[in-house]
């Protein structure tokens, strides 16, 4: 049963991860269809609300990645409008998008999270404490846009300007050894634990968007996906958010759960993450829409 009738889905933007959100606003926009709703497709083509919203929409669905969708700007002019939205509010979207700001409030709070340190980009050097192999990444942007993990001296260089192109600030990272786990969160409670495996060994754009790329397997309930669990409910509660996300990990051999990332406007289309763990939890993609709706407000 939804709890808002007629709804938006705001999708597009004119953030790198534009096309990703056409793909999962129209998924998200059948979904919601399926599950009763009388739904309208907004389709933003710059960083504003302003006269978009369709007169007596009772709540948004946020499908906007990246920018304006996930940096708390569109959160703030929802708010301004005192009209319930999906997802973290504006504040915990601020912090989620900026990833340096992100592992600040992980160390504070206790979240385990690899060491790092943030560079200027060009002409920086590999800083003190780290050594090769590093994940070198932007400091605010989605879908892995930029990710590059050097392995030696020789590619230090192209790897920063790879990631400083995207904006101001690269943060570097020990590389951790192991396994990618990814915890989407609806509500008050995480989702299974999905472990992605990509063929060409980093999950950066390409093995992301490449059919094929990546094999995705929803992993059964034991010990260590609990702790994976627990650990990303700390982190989403430590930024402050609410109503849905999802924490990236990396998983040693021995057993710890590093936490990358939380995404506050995860992918949405039928093979994203968060509805193939909504899935193993045996909630049709309808019902995980709907869910996800449900928990709209506006701060």
């Amino acid at each position: 049963m939804v709890k808002f009738k007629k709804v938006a889905v705001l999708m597009g933007g004119i953030s790198s991860e534009r096309e990703v959100s056409l793909r999962s606003g129209a998924c998200i926009a059948k979904g919601l269809e399926d599950a009763g709703c009388q739904v309208e497709r907004v389709v933003l083509d710059s960083e504003s609300v302003a006269g978009k919203i369709p007169a007596g929409t009772e709540a948004v669905f946020i499908a906007l990645h990246g920018g304006y969708g996930e940096n708390g700007g569109v959160q703030r002019d929802l708010d301004a409008l005192g009209i319930p939205y999906t997802g973290p509010g504006a504040a915990a979207s601020a912090i989620a998008m900026d990833k340096w700001e992100t592992k600040r409030v992980f160390l504070r709070e206790g979240v385990p999270t690899p060491r790092g340190a943030l560079v200027e980009g060009e002409g920086a050097v590999l800083p003190e404490g780290l050594a090769f192999p590093v994940a070198v990444k932007p400091r605010a942007d989605g879908s892995s846009v930029g990710l590059t993990c050097p392995c030696k001296e020789e590619q230090w260089a192209a790897a920063v300007a790879e990631a400083a192109r995207l904006g101001e600030g690269v943060i570097v990272e020990e590389y951790i050894p192991g396994k990618e786990w990814t915890v989407g969160i609806v509500g008050d409670k995480p989702l299974p634990v999905i472990e992605i495996a990509p063929k060409g060994g980093v999950y950066d754009y390409g093995s992301k968007y490449t059919k094929g790329a990546t094999v995705y397997t929803p992993l059964d309930d034991t010990p260590l996906t609990r702790k994976c669990q627990g650990i990303a409910m700390d982190a989403f509660r430590a930024i402050g958010a609410k109503g849905l996300s999802r924490v990236d990990f990396r998983v040693t051999p021995d057993g710890r759960c590093l936490a990358l990332e939380v995404n506050t406007v995860p992918g949405f289309t039928e093979t994203s993450l968060v509805p193939k763990a909504a899935a193993k939890a045996g909630l049709t993609f309808a019902e995980t829409c709907a869910e996800i709706l449900n928990l709209a407000r506006h701060d």
